[in-house]
């Protein structure tokens, strides 16, 4: 396989699972405003442009910070990189250069999310944004759907991937959202608008089920954590991401014969959260804990682009 091929389907992978997070990241944020008995306010739209990386390039728009601003600028600004829209562009790009090695299912998901974004210059009110971010997510599970359906070769496993990596980082900036969030004062820890924020954040990644099955306490922030840090039967936490890169890379090793860095990092990574515990993770901060996963996760990303030649 040519190096710009794997390059495109790598990042094919990434750019349909970030749109996805970013939908989720949306539709989290207005459940924590606009939808909760007790609203979080400007304070929860400012800690999504955070985790999304956003600050600067909202802040150089001049809008206020208001849920309309900061969802139009989140899902179809295309001076922001990171927004479903810019995404979509991207991952439609990359998967037109690879049009041959993609199912018809495949493509049609993505061709479809991305006509669905062209046309449109706002988001509307707060259902109208919960219904755009519902269909997104929609068709992203449409086209990882159509991926397992996908002959298992290296087309197949450069994508995923790509969406392990990605996966994995989001669920750490998604995961630190509750360090941005500050409780409004004379609210305490475990309180009901504690309890609010932990659990939308469950809601985000379809962990609200898996947490009631899991634990049988009520909810702790300490076991959330853990949920999201190091159950692997959740297949969105950052140890099933890092399972799954290891198994990937060792796919792609035998397949293609190129071994090296990337390896080594990834397994570094996957023992790392096994060792570690709950105790530790909270005693270190999570927040610093979290912020390691994602710059630990940048290097591994530049370990594979060299390892593969990209």
């Amino acid at each position: 396989m040519l190096s710009r091929t794997a390059a495109s389907l790598y990042w094919l992978g990434r750019y349909v699972e970030r749109a996805e997070f970013t939908a989720r990241l949306i539709e989290a944020t207005l459940r924590l405003d606009s939808l909760s008995p007790r609203p979080a306010g400007a304070g929860a739209w400012a800690s999504a442009l955070s985790v999304a990386g956003g600050e600067e390039g909202f802040a150089a728009t001049g809008d206020a910070l208001t849920a309309p601003n900061v969802a139009r600028y989140l899902t179809l600004s295309r001076e922001n990189p990171s927004s479903i829209r810019s995404c979509l562009d991207m991952a439609r790009m990359n998967a037109k250069s690879v049009r041959t090695a993609l199912s018809r299912e495949a493509w049609e998901a993505i061709n479809r999310a991305w006509l669905g974004l062209r046309d449109r210059s706002t988001t509307g009110g707060s259902q109208s944004t919960l219904s755009l971010a519902e269909a997104i997510k929609a068709e992203a599970r449409g086209f990882e759907g159509a991926l397992h359906r996908m002959l298992r070769n290296e087309s197949n496993w450069f994508i995923r991937l790509g969406m392990a990596i990605e996966r994995g980082d989001n669920t750490a900036r998604l995961t630190d959202v509750k360090y941005h969030l500050l409780l409004p004062e004379g609210e305490k820890i475990g309180g009901p608008i504690d309890r609010d924020q932990w659990t939308t954040i469950l809601h985000t990644v379809s962990a609200v089920t898996a947490y009631r099955w899991l634990y049988r306490e009520g909810l702790k922030p300490w076991l959330v954590a853990e949920l999201l840090i190091k159950r692997s039967e959740l297949p969105r936490s950052m140890a099933a991401s890092a399972d799954e890169t290891v198994n990937l890379l060792n796919l792609l090793g035998k397949r293609t014969g190129l071994q090296g860095e990337a390896d080594r990092l990834a397994r570094r990574r996957q023992s790392a959260i096994s060792a570690v515990t709950t105790d530790r993770i909270f005693a270190q901060g999570l927040h610093e804990y979290l912020t390691e996963f994602v710059s630990e996760n940048v290097r591994l990303d530049q370990a594979i682009a060299k390892q593969f030649r990209f």
